[in-house]
C-alpha cells in the first residue's frame, strides 16, 4: 500500500484542482468545511468564467485544503494505524532565520614594544556560551560572529583562591605555561574571584521587574513556555523581603502585576500563567514602563533590577540599537540595573541584547533548557542578581625586555583605552557575588620564533630598569556597588613562574585553554597551528576534576558534536 501513496496523493490533488474549474455556482458553495482551515491558495481564475472569481478562489481552497488533509492521513498512517489515534499539534508562530550577531574581528597581534599595555573591560556573561550549544545541537555550526570565548570561557567557574571580605572582594590568581595550540607561544591566565558570604541568607531584599516579550514571535515552544517555566523557577526562590512587578509588551506595554511580595508565589504564578503572545514588538515601550515600575519600589540597600526576557525581535516604537542604548543609560542613572535572558531560534537579535545589557550595567544569558534556567536563576542567583562590583577594568603591561608580543583571546567588545582604566566615568563590566573572570593572553617570548622579525632599530624601555624577573604587571580597577570613586588592586607576573609543559600546568589553565581552543577552532581562526579536535577532547577531559553539575562533561559531548558536523 505505502508504495502506492504517492501516486494517490497526486491524484488527490489533480482532483482538488478539477473540482476547482468552474462548473456551477451552486456546485462550488456547497463544498463541505474542512476540520482545519489554512490559508488558501491563490488561484489564476478565468477572467471569461460565468461566476464570481472570489467564489470560485474560496471553493478551489476548499478542494485543495482537504486534498492536502486526507494527503497528511495518509502520510502518517503507518505511525498512527489510523486516522481516529491522528493528533495535530497546535500551529506556533515561525519565522526565518534572520538572526542578528555583531560583526567580531578577532583581536591582532600586538608588538611590546610598541603597544605595551592591554586594557579591557571584565565580561561574566554566559549568554554565547549556550547559544552555542544550542546551535551545535541543531545540528548546525555555529555563526563564527555568535562565538565571543571570553563568555565561553567565563560560562564554567574555577577553583581560584576565594576573597578574603567584601572590604577587598577579589582575589587574582595567575598562571602560565605552553600554548596546546601553537608550539612557539605561551599562555598567560589571569583569573579573579569575586567574595561571596558564606550565608546565602546575607542576599539583600531584592526589588524585581519582570519584563516579558508576549509579541507573537515568541509563540513557539522555546520562547514563552520555555520563559514561564524558567520564570516560575527564579519565583520559588523569592523570599517575603523581595517583591516582583510583572510588564509585558507586544503593539503596546502594560502592566500584568503590580509590586507584589515574594510570600504571594500563588499570585505571581497566576499572573505568568495567564500570559499569552500575539502582535508586534514594542520593545522601547516595555523598558521604559519596566523602569518606572522598579522605581516605585525602589530602595537604596535593595537589589532593584529588571528581568528582559526576549527574543530581541523588537519591530515597532523604538527599534534602533543606538536609541535603545541611550534610553537604558539614562534609566540605569536611577539605579536599576538590568538583567537580560535571551530565548528562541531563527530571529534571536543578540547583538542587541548584548549591548542594552552592557549599558544597563547588567549581565546578559542565553536561555535554551530548563537546565540552563535552573543554572542562571537558581544555581547562580547571587551571581546574577547580587553586584559586588561595578565598572572592573582589568589592565596589563608587558614587560618588552622579556615579551615579544601578546594577543589578548576574546574580549574583542570589551576594548577599553589605556587611558580609560583610570577614568572613572568610564563605564565597564560588573561582577555579582562568586563570579569569576577568566582571561587568557596568548605571548612569545624574546629570543623565541616571532610572527614576524624585530625591529633592528627598536627602542626597549629601560627607564625604571628592564625588571627581568617579570614577565608583565596586572592592575584591577573597580568600584564598590554604592562607590563613584575606583579602587586599585595589583599583581605582578614572574618569569621563574612559567611553567614548560602543558602537563604541569592546573585543571584552571587546562580546561580554559580547551574552551578558549573551541572558540577559536569555530571561528576558524588564523592563529592556530595546531587544530585537531581530537586534541581539545582530549585536553579537557585531562582537566575535567569535580564537575557535580556535568557542564565540563557536556562541553566535551559539544566539541565531539562540533567533529561530527564538519566530518
Amino acid at each position: 500500500m505505502a508504495s502506492y501513496r504517492p501516486y494517490l496523493a497526486t491524484s488527490l490533488l489533480c482532483v482538488a484542482f478539477a473540482c476547482s474549474s468552474p462548473s456551477t455556482t451552486e456546485e462550488q458553495t456547497t463544498v463541505p468545511e474542512p476540520e482545519v482551515v489554512n490559508q488558501p491558495v491563490p488561484l489564476t481564475t478565468n477572467p471569461t468564467a460565468q461566476v464570481q472569481p472570489q467564489v470560485l478562489h474560496e471553493a478551489a481552497g476548499k478542494h485543495i485544503r482537504n486534498a492536502r488533509q486526507e494527503i497528511g492521513l495518509l502520510a502518517s498512517a503507518d505511525a498512527a494505524h489510523s486516522v481516529h489515534h491522528l493528533v495535530r499539534p497546535a500551529p506556533y508562530y515561525h519565522t526565518p532565520d534572520r538572526e542578528n550577531y555583531q560583526e567580531i574581528e578577532s583581536n591582532g597581534v600586538m608588538w611590546v614594544s610598541r603597544d605595551p599595555v592591554s586594557t579591557f573591560s571584565v565580561d561574566v556573561d554566559s549568554a554565547a556560551y549556550a547559544n552555542m550549544r544550542r546551535q551545535l545541537n541543531l545540528g548546525q555550526r555555529p555563526d563564527p560572529d555568535s562565538i565571543r570565548i571570553e563568555e565561553l570561557i567565563n560560562y564554567f567557574t574555577y577553583d581560584y583562591p576565594k576573597a578574603r571580605n567584601s572590604d577587598t572582594p577579589f582575589s587574582v590568581y595567575t598562571e602560565m605555561g605552553p600554548s596546546p595550540w601553537h608550539a612557539e607561544r605561551k599562555l598567560v591566565h589571569i583569573g579573579i574571584n569575586g567574595w561571596q558570604a558564606d550565608d546565602e541568607g546575607n542576599l539583600p531584599p531584592a526589588n524585581l521587574v519582570f519584563l516579558i516579550d508576549v509579541s507573537g514571535s515568541m509563540q513557539a515552544p522555546n520562547k514563552l513556555p520555555l520563559l514561564k517555566s524558567s520564570m516560575k523557577m527564579l519565583v520559588k526562590q523569592l523570599r517575603p523581603e523581595d517583591t516582583v512587578a510583572i510588564a509585558v509588551y507586544a503593539g503596546a506595554a502594560g502592566e500584568v502585576l503590580a509590586p507584589t511580595s515574594g510570600r504571594d508565589k500563588a499570585k505571581i504564578n497566576q499572573a505568568i500563567d495567564n500570559l499569552a503572545a500575539g502582535g508586534s514588538t514594542n520593545g522601547g515601550a516595555g523598558i521604559k514602563l519596566a523602569y518606572n515600575l522598579a522605581r516605585k519600589s525602589l530602595q537604596g540597600e535593595s537589589i532593584n533590577r529588571v528581568i528582559l526576557a526576549t527574543d530581541g525581535d523588537f519591530n515597532v516604537g523604538t527599534t534602533d540599537i543606538d536609541n535603545l542604548e541611550e534610553m537604558v543609560e539614562r534609566e540605569r542613572k536611577s539605579g536599576v540595573a538590568l538583567t537580560v535572558l535571551g530565548f528562541g531560534t531563527g530571529n534571536y537579535n543578540d547583538h542587541l541584547m548584548q549591548k542594552i545589557a552592557q549599558i544597563g550595567n547588567g549581565n546578559a544569558a542565553y536561555i535554551d533548557t530548563l537546565n540552563e534556567a535552573r543554572k542562571v536563576l537558581v544555581d547562580e542567583l547571587s551571581a546574577t542578581l547580587n553586584i559586588i562590583a561595578k565598572d572592573m577594568k582589568v589592565q596589563v603591561e608587558f614587560n618588552p625586555n622579556v615579551v615579544e608580543t601578546y594577543r589578548l583571546i576574546g574580549y574583542e567588545t570589551r576594548h577599553l583605552n589605556r587611558e580609560d582604566f583610570n577614568n572613572d566615568k568610564v563605564d565597564a563590566g560588573d561582577v555579582g557575588a562568586g563570579h569569576t573572570v577568566t582571561a587568557l593572553y596568548e605571548i612569545t617570548l624574546k629570543g623565541e620564533q616571532g610572527v614576524a622579525d624585530p625591529l633592528r632599530y627598536g627602542e626597549r624601555n629601560k627607564a625604571h630598569g628592564d625588571f627581568s624577573d617579570e614577565l608583565a604587571f596586572v592592575k584591577l580597577r573597580y568600584k564598590q556597588p554604592d562607590a563613584q570613586t575606583s579602587q586599585l588592586i595589583t599583581h605582578v607576573l614572574e618569569v621563574d613562574d612559567l611553567r614548560d609543559q602543558v602537563e604541569q600546568t592546573s585543571q584552571n589553565y587546562r580546561f580554559s585553554a580547551a574552551v578558549a581552543w573551541l572558540g577559536q577552532h569555530l571561528q576558524d581562526s588564523e592563529h592556530l597551528q595546531h587544530d585537531d579536535v581530537d586534541d581539545i577532547i582530549q585536553l579537557a577531559q585531562s582537566a575535567r576534576g569535580q564537575d557535580p553539575f556535568g557542564y565540563r562533561h557536556e562541553f566535551i559531548n559539544l566539541v565531539r558534536t562540533a567533529a561530527a558536523l564538519e566530518s
